[in-house]
């Protein structure tokens, strides 16, 4: 009982980082300097206001000092993270596939959560983890089908199908931006390159079935509901993160029942 405790714990303190990056990075700040402060007073903040969860339900959502509303995005990721580590573990076990599902999930929701408050995914976040994902590809586990395909498991098939699935998510995605002439960003064109490669080639079919699906519904509801007119545009990024984090888990599954549901296989 006390590992899952752990790894929420983990988690926690990792949606806490990320509410870091979430404000300072798309500003090209630091994450480092200056240490974390009070954006209303500027008062900085101590170990006893840094504690993840724990602090913001203390503080009751404001500033000890000024008594400024702390965003309640903080609280959400700090749980929403540790809730889905916990998830993972009782996927994965401790394990290295435990490792790569949480920091690439970790990933998304970053971008997720920037594209959806600031519109924009920033280019700090997804060239450091391009390069990243080359350098660990060929030593991650295969991901859901990929062990059916003719270049093996191997390490030299990971990065195969590491490289294929972003260069497939990100010719699909270019060729969208210029048919839709400004209706989708150049940051979803980079984000969908690091989900490609996150979650391999043979699961490109199901991360967009379910983006495309999940981005269309949630379209055609902000317009009937007339939050968003026709012509206005919506974050495409939290859609490439659900269908990449899908894709990530139950990519085999999904391509199966689909398979099954086409008659073939």
């Amino acid at each position: 009982m006390w590992i899952p405790a752990l790894v929420f714990a983990l988690g926690a303190c990792v949606g806490s980082f990320l509410n870091v990056c979430i404000d300072r990075l798309p500003q090209g700040l630091s994450i480092l300097k200056p240490p974390s402060h009070c954006p209303g007073c500027g008062r900085g903040l101590t170990p006893v206001d840094l504690i993840p969860i724990l602090s913001y339900v203390a503080l009751r959502g404001r500033c000890r000092q000024c008594g400024s509303a702390i965003p309640r995005r903080v609280l959400a990721v700090e749980v929403g993270v540790g809730a889905l580590f916990v998830f993972l573990y009782i996927n994965y076990g401790l394990g290295i596939g435990l490792l790569v599902a949480a920091v690439y999930i970790s990933l998304f929701l970053l971008l997720a959560v920037t594209d959806l408050e600031q519109g924009l995914i920033p280019n700090n976040v997804v060239y450091p983890a391009v390069v990243a994902s080359v350098i660990v590809a060929p030593f991650r586990p295969p991901i859901g089908l990929e062990g059916l395909l003719p270049y093996g498991n191997g390490a030299m098939g990971s990065l195969i199908a590491s490289l294929g699935g972003g260069a497939v998510l990100f010719l699909v995605f270019l060729v969208i931006a210029l048919l839709s002439r400004g209706g989708m960003g150049g940051g979803d064109i980079k984000m969908a390159a690091l989900v490609g490669m996150a979650i391999g080639i043979a699961n490109v079919p199901a991360a967009l079935l379910i983006c495309w699906v999940s981005g269309g519904f949630v379209a055609v509801l902000l317009v009937v509901l007339r939050v968003k007119g026709r012509r206005e545009t919506i974050p495409f990024g939290p859609f490439l993160a659900l269908g990449g984090a899908i894709a990530l888990l139950w990519g085999d599954r999904l391509t199966g029942w689909y398979l099954t549901l086409m008659g073939v296989g």
